[in-house]
């Protein structure tokens, strides 16, 4: 799974990795073509009563940047994609979290922070 600008998607190489990033996107691994992942996105500021899952692991923070304040959540292969207007364009801090890390993901939680 990938997300990031609406920009290119880069090559990202995820290798051993749960999860890579580059500047601008975001490679998640996932369980791939065997059933549906459960994607859940919020945006600072989080409501009370509703947030990601505490009991998932990190597998990615950091900044990203978005060129024109849209998201896009999709499979690699660029066959289904989810878009969603978050703000302005600029840096944002990204936290991904998944319900089991590596081949077995099924559930990633996406929180996006405050323009940086």
């Amino acid at each position: 799974m990938a997300l990031g600008s609406t920009d290119w998607l880069p090559v990202l190489e995820v290798g051993g990795e749960d999860a890579v990033g580059c500047d601008t996107h975001v490679a998640i691994r996932v369980q791939a073509q065997i059933r549906l992942i459960k994607v859940r996105l919020f945006i600072e500021p989080l409501d009370e009563w509703v947030g990601p899952d505490p009991s998932f692991t990190t597998v990615f923070e950091g900044p990203i940047s978005l060129t024109d304040g849209r998201l896009v959540i999709g499979d690699v292969v660029g066959v289904t994609r989810f878009v969603s207007l978050i703000g302005e364009a600029g840096r944002r801090q990204i936290r991904v979290a998944v319900d089991e890390p590596g081949w077995n993901a099924a559930a990633v939680d996406i929180s996006v922070g405050p323009q940086l």
